[in-house]
C-alpha cells in the first residue's frame, strides 16, 4: 500500500547544504506522522525530524535544531528535509519513515530505501 521514495542525498563538504525529498504514495490513513531517521555505521538509529500530518507540526532532535528543517508540499505527498551547515557527524543513511499514528512509534510501519548523505571535512 504505502511506498516511500527518498532522493537528494550526496556528498557535500562541511558547512554545505542538501535537501532531501520523500515522495509518499498510498496514504489512506486518517492520521499519520512522517519522519526522517538516520543511521550511521556503528550508531543507533536516530530520528532527526518528524512531522505530524494533521497540522504539520514538527519536532527535531537537539543535534540538528537550527540547522535542519522538515516541511511538506501542499499536496501532502512530498516531505522535505532541508539540511544546512552540515557536519561530518551528520554522515549517515537517511530514511523516510511513516507511521499511521498521530505520533511516531519506535518502529514506524513504513520505510523508504534510504539515501546516503556524506559530509567531508
Amino acid at each position: 500500500q504505502v511506498q516511500l521514495a527518498e532522493s537528494g542525498g550526496g556528498l557535500v563538504q562541511a558547512g554545505g547544504s542538501l535537501r532531501l525529498s520523500c515522495v509518499a504514495s498510498g496514504l489512506t490513513f486518517p492520521y499519520y506522522t512522517m519522519a526522517w531517521v538516520r543511521q550511521a555505521p556503528g550508531k543507533e538509529r536516530e530520528c532527526v525530524a518528524s512531522l505530524r500530518g494533521s497540522d504539520g507540526n514538527t519536532n527535531y532532535q537537539d543535534s540538528v535544531k537550527g540547522r535542519f528543517t522538515m516541511s511538506r508540499a501542499n499536496a501532502e505527498n512530498i516531505v522535505y528535509l532541508q539540511m544546512n551547515n552540515l557536519q561530518p557527524e551528520d554522515t549517515a543513511v537517511y530514511y523516510c519513515a511513516l507511521d499511521p499514528m498521530s505520533y511516531l512509534r519506535t518502529e514506524p510501519a513504513y520505510w523508504g530505501q534510504g539515501t546516503q548523505v556524506t559530509v567531508s571535512s
